[in-house]
């Protein structure tokens, strides 16, 4: 079993953040074959995404989002900035992990699938996320 840790930087805006190439070097770097790749994120108001990047999809989901947790008063949780109460709600919608097959060294992504870090939260600029490869 392999492991790393990333720190990365999501800034004070809602987004996501390409983890994509990091799982790449990850796995080049762990030597792997064949197995499972693992990335958690250990936030309550983040989570990891299979999705198309880019070509507005980015921007697609966020809006979304908005409107499936709407940023007001609604929330019992209610510290931070306004509407924050959604951004722990974010989990019923985005898990905070997910696992990949690996065939030969690469993960089986579809041809316009990358993993994403969603962070959905404005007063946590910095996450850590967990990468883990299990095999051979």
């Amino acid at each position: 079993m392999e492991h790393r840790t990333l720190s990365v930087e999501t800034g004070t805006s809602p987004g996501l953040v390409d983890l994509t190439p990091d799982c790449e070097a990850f796995l080049r770097d762990a030597g792997s074959l064949d197995g499972l790749l693992t990335v958690f994120v250990p936030h309550a108001t983040a989570g990891v995404v299979v999705v198309e990047l880019g070509a507005g999809s980015d921007d697609d989901l966020l809006r979304a989002l908005d409107a499936l947790l709407p940023r007001d008063d609604r929330w019992r949780h209610r510290h931070g900035s306004p509407g924050h109460g959604a951004d722990h709600v974010l989990p019923l919608l985005v898990s905070p992990s997910l696992t990949v097959p690996v065939i030969a060294g690469r993960m089986t992504l579809g041809t316009w699938q990358s993993i994403a870090l969603l962070d959905s939260n404005r007063d946590n600029p910095r996450r850590t996320v967990q990468l883990t490869f299990l095999g051979g």
